[in-house]
């Protein structure tokens, strides 16, 4: 029994000193990809929420405006708009889908303080911007201010697309700047400034040709700011609770979690060292169509590339509906606008809202864009 154990020990020992190396070094990699992920791992987020870095958020605007000395207050819903309202700040106020309730728009529009309001619905505008109304949309891409407006000025020309227009809707001077796209009223010592696009101020936006410049030049007007970006619809109720799905897990499942974590990763080792060299093997594969679109489309909508995915529908529609309008690839949009609004029917702001809008902000939106483009191509060729 002596000589089978020192034969057999040393080699037990040096395996396992080989072994605790690897193991060691597989613990240190995966920690620092782990790390690393964490850390550069996009914050997810809707549409112009402070705290979101996706193309759509607005956490880079937020952090210049911080960056420049501005006190900016991300407030989540109407009460805390409330407490942090005060004479001498700016109130900003996006996402308007949401704010539908009446008596959360009376309560805004008691608020004191300037007020800039970022591509707002017909509802919100009608209560916090009653001297504007809508005047159509403008599409262009680099725009100059055309107005005495300093903010304007100083930013020069700017990537708006395509863009809500406004004009004065009673006897109160409205300074218009880029065609409509922005404008400015001063009343009972208040200044409200209208947006007509929320894209000026994105994250993706902020690169463009002199949005950041007006972005910053609009937002930080005042000292102090208060970021309203509704990302849910608030009624006049508030009683409902903030409890979010991790808050109502039991601490003892988040134990399991781990351990089965922990779990796996020992059978991965365990088992890892039986996988073999990799084989290539070509094979003859034939996909269908129909999967393929439906794997793209999969995969737009496990990323949330709405933009992506428009832009795709919209493409795939203008190059049909090119030769059938007798134009070359490289029409100007104004000219097939104005080609499929005379063959269709259909009203030319509506038509170049489809053919050439902003990205859709949900899903429904994206599967109405598509509904709406199916409409324009079959009525063009109908016509």
């Amino acid at each position: 029994m002596t000589d089978v154990d020192t034969a057999v020990g040393p080699t037990v020992v040096q395996r396992w000193r080989s072994a605790r190396w690897v193991a060691l070094a597989l613990v240190v990699i995966v920690g620092v990809a782990a790390l690393s992920t964490y850390l550069t791992a996009p914050r997810p987020g809707g549409r112009m929420d402070p705290a979101s870095t996706s193309p759509e958020g607005a956490r880079a605007l937020v952090t210049l405006l911080r960056d420049h000395g501005v006190d900016v207050i991300a407030a989540d819903d109407i009460a805390a708009v409330e407490r942090a309202a005060r004479p001498g700040t700016l109130l900003v106020v996006v996402q308007t889908f949401h704010l539908f309730d009446d008596d959360v728009l009376r309560r805004l529009a008691g608020l004191p303080g300037d007020r800039l309001l970022v591509e707002p619905v017909s509802r919100t505008r009608e209560n916090l911007a009653p001297e504007i109304r809508l005047h159509g949309a403008t599409t262009f891409g680099g725009a100059k201010p055309d107005c005495d407006l300093r903010e304007a000025e100083r930013a020069g020309e700017v990537q708006f697309g395509l863009s809500d227009a406004y004009e004065a809707s009673g006897d109160v001077p409205v300074t218009r700047c880029y065609d409509g796209a922005l404008v400015r009223y001063s009343r009972d010592g208040r200044d409200v400034t209208v947006v007509g696009t929320a894209d000026v101020m994105t994250n993706e936006g902020l690169l463009k040709e002199g949005n950041a410049a007006l972005a910053m030049n609009l937002a930080g007007t005042r000292p102090r700011m208060i970021w309203y970006a509704p990302q849910h619809s608030e009624g006049g109720d508030e009683s409902g609770g903030g409890a979010t799905l991790f808050d109502l897990i039991p601490n003892q499942v988040t134990w399991i979690v781990w351990q089965l974590c922990l779990v796996v990763a020992l059978v991965a080792l365990w088992k890892g060292r039986r996988i073999g060299p990799l084989v290539a093997e070509q094979l003859p594969v034939v996909v269908r169509a129909s999967e393929t679109v439906e794997g793209r489309g999969r995969l737009y909508r496990s990323r949330r590339a709405r933009d992506r995915a428009a832009e795709a529908l919209r493409t795939a529609t203008l190059q049909r509906l090119l030769p059938r309008l007798g134009l070359g690839q490289g029409a100007q949009p104004q000219a097939v606008v104005q080609a499929v609004a005379e063959r269709s029917g259909l009203d030319s702001q509506a038509v170049a809202h489809t053919l050439f809008g902003p990205p859709p902000p949900t899903d429904p939106f994206l599967v109405n864009l598509a509904h709406e483009l199916d409409t324009i191509e079959r009525q063009v060729a109908q016509s």
